[in-house]
């Protein structure tokens, strides 16, 4: 099969435009495709296709692909690369519809940018299917000529560090267990030489005096893991390092403080932030980026046993605050606020969390973009900037002392885990939460709860979970890497 993309005019009239492949394929079947086209109806419009058998033997089928208008740039509006954006979406369809025909492998027309292209590609025909005996026949994406072979390369790899997070969040959670998610990424990582992973165990945790990541374990037969991974990339292995921290929290029944039965099999995604951060420097490690990264997952899960915690208990985190537990199913912020002051211990150039925190966050923004909560604007800028690159935005959200004292003013505790207007602001009295453990100067908090799973939003991901905001991650890191060459 053949993905092929056509501009669509300005104004409605004359022919459209075809891609230099376009040009090219039409050139080699003689006018054909030009003359079809022509004949079947109204010019293309945007993500709309138009599908031909039998023009070329190389290529039975060929799939015409509308990418929008031609020299669509960054729209200041959408705060994204519209060009790009257009070119995922538009080969995603084709190439499904490729998979639709049950044709094995498909090239794809660079559509002036390779690596996009190769993610619309590798994104759009990932489903997961592993526990299913009829599964979609898998298609092979691969570049249509050979002019922009290593742009679609990095694509393919960016692509891929998305599909791993996509794996982890939508797997069962009987099947991604802490363990079996540290062994999952450990595997992936195997075969770097650069790369180091650290399976830690209960008591080792113990000794390290996380309390609050303990107090959340404690109600699950699951024992929990603590993963770190140090991707040394840099010239010197000694630079300051970028620091992502995950939330892991395998499956959350909300512990004592119940969640709804209805919707509660999509918690097996609550490790979406680990998912995520894990896969981001799995990629890294992909992309020989030259800078070090240390990645830490707490990962647990959240039950409601004779041993979990109860509403009002008070926890002690690994820097000495007292957290009273006002309401069990606010547990993510407890792993987060040793695995914080963890991170501490490496002289980070950034620390950056990412989690599926808050409802209220989904609340604020729904599924247009990750909240972002940063205490340094020069952070910001870079996450900014990544994710205008990869389409999948970040927003800046308030980290007032406002929020702070919401959750300070605690009868039983230094703090309480929840914001006591309860509901108002939620997102953002659990940042100030969060920023009670962090002493680094260049810390954001990533709150990825209503970017957690795709309906039909993101055009090129199938229904299910998302693995956002890993391509911003990874694009994010990248940036920072120059920083360091320049």
């Amino acid at each position: 099969g053949l993905v092929l993309g056509i501009y669509s005019n300005e104004k409605d009239e004359g022919a459209a435009q075809f891609t230099s492949a376009g040009d090219a394929f039409d050139r080699l079947v003689s006018g054909k495709l030009r003359e079809l086209l022509s004949i079947c109806g109204p010019p293309l419009k945007k993500g709309k296709t138009r599908i031909f058998h039998g023009l070329h033997q190389d290529f039975p089928s060929v799939v015409v692909v509308g990418l929008g208008k031609k020299n669509a740039g960054i729209n200041d509006q959408e705060n994204w690369n519209e060009g790009k954006e257009n070119i995922r979406a538009a080969v995603a369809v084709g190439c499904r519809q490729i998979q639709d025909l049950e044709i094995p492998c498909v090239e794809v027309d660079p559509c002036g940018d390779a690596q996009a292209a190769a993610e619309g590609a590798v994104l759009g025909l990932h489903e997961y299917n592993e526990l299913k005996q009829k599964k979609k026949p898998v298609v092979t994406p691969q570049l249509h000529g050979s002019a922009e072979s290593e742009g679609w390369q990095k694509g393919v790899i960016y692509a891929e560090g998305q599909n791993l997070a996509r794996y982890l969040m939508e797997a069962p959670a009987n099947y991604i267990t802490p363990i079996k998610f540290a062994e999952h990424i450990e595997q992936k990582l195997r075969s770097f030489s650069n790369v180091k992973v650290h399976i830690r165990p209960e008591s080792w945790i113990a000794t390290q005096q996380m309390g609050a990541f303990l107090s959340v374990a404690k109600g699950s037969a699951e024992p929990p893991i603590f993963l770190e991974i140090h991707y040394l990339g840099g010239a010197n292995t000694n630079d300051s390092p970028l620091v992502f921290v995950g939330k892991g929290v395998t499956f959350d029944s909300g512990g004592i403080s119940l969640k709804p039965s209805s919707g509660m099999d999509a918690m097996r995604a609550d490790m979406g932030g680990a998912a995520t951060v894990c896969s981001a420097i799995v990629t890294a490690a992909a992309l020989n980026l030259p800078l070090n990264i240390i990645g830490l997952a707490p990962l647990c899960e959240n039950m409601p046993s004779g041993k979990a915690n109860k509403p009002g208990d008070v926890v002690r985190a690994k820097n000495g605050k007292t957290i009273q537990v006002d309401n069990t199913d606010a547990e993510g912020r407890l792993l987060l606020a040793d695995a914080l002051c963890y991170a501490h211990n490496f002289n980070a150039r950034a620390i950056v969390n990412a989690a599926t925190l808050t409802g209220a966050m989904d609340v604020a923004l729904g599924s247009a973009a990750t909240g972002v909560f940063t205490n340094s604007s020069w952070l910001w800028t870079h996450l900014y900037e990544a994710s205008i690159l990869t389409g999948d935005r970040v927003w800046r959200m308030p980290l007032f002392e406002h929020y702070t004292k919401q959750v300070t003013d605690c009868p039983l505790a230094d703090l309480s885990n929840i914001g006591k207007y309860s509901r108002a602001g939620g997102a953002c009295t659990a940042a100030a939460f969060l920023k009670e453990f962090v002493t680094a100067s260049h810390w954001a908090h990533l709150d990825i709860a209503g970017v957690m799973s795709n309906k039909d939003e993101v055009p090129y991901l199938r229904k299910g979970m998302a693995g956002r905001p890993t391509r911003t991650l990874v694009e994010f890191a990248a940036r920072l890497s120059q920083d360091s060459h320049n």
